[in-house]
């Protein structure tokens, strides 16, 4: 049987990887930036932090402004900031805990369900191209790929997350 070397990237391989990376993500937010830029608000623009607040909440109804937060990692004044003209605008509700009136969660309207669609849509019809001319193991590898850029400590977390489960936390 003939051995079999696996050549480690040079770090050329690496830089152009990580350039890659930064053209397709790029592009990836390409769409949606363009419904957010077209969208009037009187409150001001929105932007990518709004879609991922639109997008975790759509994928997740009922969450807490904690999970919100944690998923996100960025300041409770930002998120305050963007759930307040995202209130404002009608796109997102808030309701209070069952358990715990303190505790806030959070619901897209109709309204934000229609805009999640618009932003979302043709981020999803990118990936179905990509999918397709990929093949199955090239997705299944890509989508290793990517959890292997997470955190290591947060792997299942994201996992559980984007699997519709609640995450437990560490």
């Amino acid at each position: 049987m003939a051995d079999i070397t696996i050549k480690e990237p040079t770090d050329e391989e690496v830089r152009q990887a990580i350039e890659l990376l930064f053209f397709a993500y790029r592009d990836f937010v390409a769409d949606p930036d363009k419904v957010l830029a077209e969208y009037e608000s009187p409150a001001g623009s929105l932007g990518r932090a709004h879609h991922r607040v639109i997008h975790f909440v759509s994928r997740n109804p009922g969450m807490t402004v904690a999970e919100l937060l944690s998923i996100l990692q960025i300041t409770k004044q930002s998120l305050a900031r963007v759930l307040r003209q995202l209130i404002d605008e009608g796109f997102v509700a808030q309701e209070r805990g069952p358990e715990d009136a303190r505790q806030r969660l959070l619901y897209l309207t109709d309204k934000g369900e229609a805009f999640e669609t618009a932003l979302s849509n043709p981020q999803r019809a990118r990936f179905r191209r990509l999918f397709e001319k990929a093949g199955p193991e090239a997705s299944q590898s890509f989508r290793r790929l990517l959890l292997e850029l997470i955190n290591e400590d947060e792997r299942e977390q994201v996992l559980a997350l984007i699997a519709g489960r609640q995450p437990t936390t560490p």
